[in-house]
């Protein structure tokens, strides 16, 4: 018989998500935030927002896997339960919560890299969070970490968690000693 059997499938697609702000969306925020919209300082995170907003952009399209051997993957959908309905928040507050969310991803900055993916109307999960690293310490740290931000402690609700190595089918095929190759 075979020796591997699928034992789950997902169905996704890569985009830029709703809460990745444009340029002008980004300048609002600052000036929310209290910078002074004519400061040397202001002009400066603009500019350098706009520099790098296409390749930010283009990276969730197209996105280059990091070579971590470990990974973890999960599904997730955002909450409908009377009195936790994310889609019933404004989407300013859905932009802030997913700010402060972002924020807290980017102290792994380094050690942890992520693919989130849009499953709406292809698969029963709505999201798919795909997570590496160096050391698979790291993936119990940032996921730990980030389910105390309000955007996931309030409105996110998870599937099953999947982790594993990052390995060729040889690798594989060897360790489990399939195949007649070395053990």
């Amino acid at each position: 018989g075979p020796a591997l059997v699928p034992a789950y499938s997902f169905v996704s697609l890569t985009e830029v998500s709703e809460y990745v702000p444009n340029v002008e969306q980004y300048a609002q925020r600052l000036i929310e935030e209290g910078e002074v919209a004519d400061s040397p300082a202001y002009k400066a995170k603009v500019q350098g927002y706009a520099a790098r907003e296409p390749a930010m952009r283009q990276a969730r399209l197209e996105p280059e896997l990091p070579p971590w051997p470990n990974v973890c993957f999960y599904p997730m959908n955002k909450k409908r339960k009377v009195g936790e309905n994310w889609f019933t928040l404004p989407f300013a507050e859905r932009s802030r919560l997913m700010a402060e969310h972002g924020a807290s991803g980017m102290k792994f900055g380094g050690r942890v890299s992520q693919l989130i993916t849009v499953s709406v109307g292809l698969d029963d999960w709505e999201w798919g969070v795909t997570l590496w690293a160096r050391r698979p310490d790291w993936l119990k740290e940032i996921v730990y970490t980030m389910r105390f931000d309000e955007a996931s402690a309030r409105y996110a609700e998870f599937g099953p968690f999947y982790t594993g190595y990052v390995s060729t089918p040889e690798q594989i095929l060897s360790h489990c000693h399939v195949g007649g190759g070395p053990s």
